[in-house]
């Protein structure tokens, strides 16, 4: 057998196993697959909160309308009037340092470029200091007044629970000592039996400047 023939004879052979191989095992690989498509579905699919039977929402057909109760219908009726408009605008709020440093002692992010200011004049093209991104993001709640008790957007829920968040961006950094106010808009509503599920873009504006701190689109389910 000359050389070629050898290569040739162990090409073959290794094309055989590899085709047994795939056929063996194939099927196997496919449902482990399948399994964690379902768990990983399921989990994006259903908040913690459906361990509470109380507020419990029974699963629907995609596209379909649930029945709703009396209360959570008469919510998703008013609310639906207000979709794709600006339903908030905040009050200015400043970002001074020391909410900066309590945010990096908090999370461990203590990088030059929100921490030291003396640095950051001399080096950061923004010659000052700036909020982390993820900051901006944690004070929606209290820019847009919904952890206020005495302001609640949504006096007839019994609960709202924050779901998530769909997208997020940080078009440009917020300097130290800057205000910033929020605006939101309603955007999406999924109706459910006993609560709703609500989309609203966050958007946050920096005083005097044309770019966006934040843009960010929530995601809370209101239970009735």
């Amino acid at each position: 057998m000359n050389v070629i023939e050898f290569i040739r004879e162990k090409r073959e052979n290794l094309q055989i196993n590899n085709a047994e191989f795939i056929a063996k095992w194939e099927p196997k690989f496919r449902n482990i697959s399948d399994i964690i498509n379902s768990k990983l579905a399921n989990t994006l699919n259903n908040p913690w909160i459906s361990r509470f039977s109380f507020f419990e929402d029974d699963e629907q057909p995609k596209g379909s309308f649930p029945e709703q109760t009396p209360e959570a219908k008469q919510a998703y009726d008013r609310l639906k009037t207000q979709l794709g408009e600006e339903t908030f605008v905040g009050e200015w709020h400043t970002i001074d340092q020391d909410c900066i440093n309590q945010f990096a002692a908090v999370t461990g992010d203590n990088q030059w470029i929100h921490t030291d200011p003396e640095r950051a004049k001399q080096e950061s093209p923004f010659k000052s200091t700036v909020a982390h991104g993820f900051l901006t993001l944690s004070l929606i709640p209290a820019l847009t007044n919904t952890v206020d008790p005495d302001n609640n957007p949504y006096p007839d829920a019994r609960m709202a629970v924050n779901y998530g968040l769909n997208k997020v961006r940080f078009p440009f950094p917020v300097k130290a000592g800057t205000r910033v106010r929020a605006h939101s808009r309603l955007i999406g509503l999924t109706p459910m039996k006993r609560s709703i599920e609500v989309v609203s873009e966050m958007t946050i504006e920096i005083e005097n400047s044309k770019r966006l701190a934040c843009v960010a689109e929530t995601v809370i389910r209101l239970y009735y």
